[in-house]
Parts: C-alpha cells; structure tokens; sequence
C-alpha cells in the first residue's frame, strides 16, 4: 500500500507570490510572523479604544447628572414652587373623611375578580 506524502503539492504558479513565501517563513518561525503581529494588534487596539471608551462614558456623563432638591420638584411640572407648608394646608383643608370606592372598569373578557 502507498503512503501518501504530508508536504501538499504546491504548482510553480504559487511559488513566487506573496502567500507561499510567507507560508514558508510563518512554518519556520511561527512567533516572529504569526503571534507577534496578533499580540501587537491586540495592543495597539487597546489604546486605540481607550479614548473612544472615556468619550462613550464622558457623553453620558453629560446627559445623566445629579438634579438638586429645586430641579428635582420642578421636573415634570409647569415650574411651579412647591413649598411643604403650603402642600399640608391644601391636604388638611380637603375632607378627607367623606369619600367613596369605586371599582375600575374592567376590560372585555378579562377577569373581574368577582366570584
């Protein structure tokens, strides 16, 4: 029985291009050719990424901030001033005995709680 060979068969039209030239320094030093150029892609996509990161954070930075107590009670509404003693003497002045629970109308087909 024959033994197939483990070199593969190169033609003479590959022989002198770029990729069997390479192919053949890549088998003798791997490290020089193959791992240096990987690990210093990995390096320099480090610091490349680095500043566009800080600008990704800084951007949000700029749009999320801490509101102080003013802002925050003033969001959302028509710039009104709340003041607390003002909010207790409208509260007290409503009866607040005189009330009545009402159920929420319930949609088509959807179960109403009632057994």
């Amino acid at each position: 029985m024959a033994v197939f060979q483990s070199k593969k068969y190169r033609g003479t039209a590959d022989a002198g291009t770029f990729a069997a030239k390479y192919r053949v320094m890549m088998a003798k030093h791997p490290f020089f050719f193959f791992g240096l150029p990987f690990m210093s892609i990995i390096i320099a996509g480090s610091f490349i990424l680095t500043p566009a990161t800080a600008i990704r954070y800084e951007r949000h930075d700029r749009k999320v901030r801490q509101l102080t107590r003013d802002e925050e009670l003033g969001v959302g509404k028509a710039g009104r001033k709340v003041n607390i003693k003002d909010e207790y003497y409208r509260l007290a002045a409503k009866d607040l005995d005189d009330w009545e629970q009402k159920r929420v109308k319930r949609l088509p087909g959807e179960n109403d709680g009632i057994l």
